[in-house]
């Protein structure tokens, strides 16, 4: 843990110690699926369309996909939601099609990921077309 002491999220510090059923010993912290697979130098997010969601419920984390694409959780009227920023004119069909709701707020268009249950399913449909390019940590907003 300590070569990479400095990489790991300053939310929480708190160390866990635990012993398995055969006796081995471990040391470690807890951190988010968002951060871990940020933190894999693979190229490729492992990240799942439920670990993506929930860590976007959570509001700790901001994806960045493909063709300038940002998904994070905003909150909109006293409700969290998880809002899609930079679509353009053209990538507003597709998106009404994939499942995202769009209201006029302020006089502009705004896309959202439901948060009900259909919303992991909605999310990895935008996420087959418009792959994790990054994944950022936040502070809770």
């Amino acid at each position: 843990m300590l070569p990479i002491w400095k990489r790991l999220p300053n939310e929480s510090s708190r160390v866990y110690r635990l012993q398995t059923d055969a006796g081995e010993r471990i040391v470690g912290r807890k951190v988010s699926p968002a951060w871990v697979a940020g933190a894999l130098d693979t190229g490729t997010s492992s990240l799942s369309p439920d670990d993506a969601f929930t860590a976007l419920m959570e509001g700790k984390t901001i994806l960045d996909l493909a063709e300038g694409l940002q998904v994070r959780r905003a909150r909109v009227m006293g409700v969290n939601r998880i809002e899609l920023t930079g679509f353009s004119e053209a990538m507003r069909d597709r998106l009404r099609a994939y499942g995202l709701f769009g209201e006029i707020i302020s006089w502009k268009l705004r896309f959202f990921v439901p948060t009900d249950t259909s919303g992991p399913a909605i999310l990895a449909r935008v996420l087959e077309s418009y792959p994790i390019a990054r994944i950022a940590d936040r502070a809770v907003a």
